[in-house]
């Protein structure tokens, strides 16, 4: 039965890890180098990351300078860049790119949050299928006979203590997002 709870943990700690993550690439008027993360460039016949292929510097509040380490690849970051959903357009001065955030308006503001509020409830379901998954297969193991009625009982409790902590820590992201989104 531990090897199942643990491998519960595991699976809702996965989702709050990938939330994390995309939370980090949610734009949120300021310049974050993390807005960059899931593009790549085509690098010599290779989808490359844009964080491997140059350095990339928050200058000021809203602006991006990525520098790339070989100059004759700076065509091909810029086209990703613009073949995203950055939505910002690159300014190319032939050594560096420079993106500038524009500030966001109060609408867009609202859009995003609502968007990071989807996400985070999509969130919850998948942290509740895992809870689902795993209290079926305690009681695969209760009826195999791996289980006393006491010890699924107990399981049970378990896995529901670990999906209520789970989605307070997916409530406690959102809020601090969505506070994030909505400071001028």
């Amino acid at each position: 039965m531990k090897e199942v709870l643990k491998k519960n943990d595991e699976r809702m700690q996965r989702r709050i890890d990938h939330l994390t993550d995309e939370f980090k690439s949610i734009r949120a008027g300021r310049a974050n180098p993390a807005v960059l993360d899931k593009i790549t460039v085509d690098y010599y016949g290779v989808p490359t990351p844009i964080n491997q292929l140059s350095s990339i510097q928050v200058t000021e509040a809203r602006t991006l300078v990525i520098q790339p380490y070989d100059a004759t690849s700076l065509k091909s970051i810029e086209k990703a860049i613009q073949m995203s959903d950055v939505g910002i357009n690159p300014q190319n001065d032939g050594k560096v790119l420079r993106l500038i955030f524009p500030p966001l308006t109060e609408d867009k503001r609202k859009e995003i949050a609502k968007d990071i509020a989807r996400i985070a409830e999509d969130s919850k379901v998948q942290i509740r299928n895992v809870r689902r998954d795993t209290i079926e297969k305690l009681k695969k193991m209760k009826k195999s006979g791996e289980l006393t009625e006491d010890d699924l009982e107990e399981g049970e409790k378990k896995v529901q203590k670990s999906t209520d902590k789970f989605i307070k820590q997916i409530d406690e992201l959102t809020e601090k997002k969505k506070k994030e989104i909505m400071e001028i």
